[in-house]
């Protein structure tokens, strides 16, 4: 996790972010993930992710950029969002050193 960004997302919606063990429905998802984290525990996020998700809300992960350490491969990240049923976008710069991947489920378009 980033505390630069965790900080902006708070001031921007003027909400604080909750941690995984938060136990309730949320308006957003952000997931932080690094090269060398298990795929397949991804995939495993990503659906716990959309269990606690309001219905459109947005879920992103976020990896570090090309350079950096930890920077994970996107094609890494799309694959297990595609095994969670989700479509992943292209990377997005979200921050100096840190990338995201907004994702949908299938047939939400774009």
């Amino acid at each position: 996790m980033n505390d630069a960004i965790r900080a902006k997302i708070e001031d921007l919606t003027g909400q604080e972010l909750v941690d995984e063990d938060y136990d309730s429905a949320v308006d957003g998802v952000i997931i932080w993930w690094r090269d060398g984290d298990d795929e397949d525990s991804l995939a495993d996020t990503i659906v716990d992710a959309c269990g606690v998700l309001g219905e459109d809300g947005p879920l992103w992960v976020l990896t570090p950029k090309p350079g950096r350490p930890g920077a994970a491969n996107p094609s890494i990240v799309l694959s297990a969002a595609k095994t969670a049923g989700m479509n992943g976008s292209t990377p997005l710069t979200v921050a100096p050193d840190w990338n995201g991947i907004r994702l949908r489920p299938f047939g939400k378009g774009r």
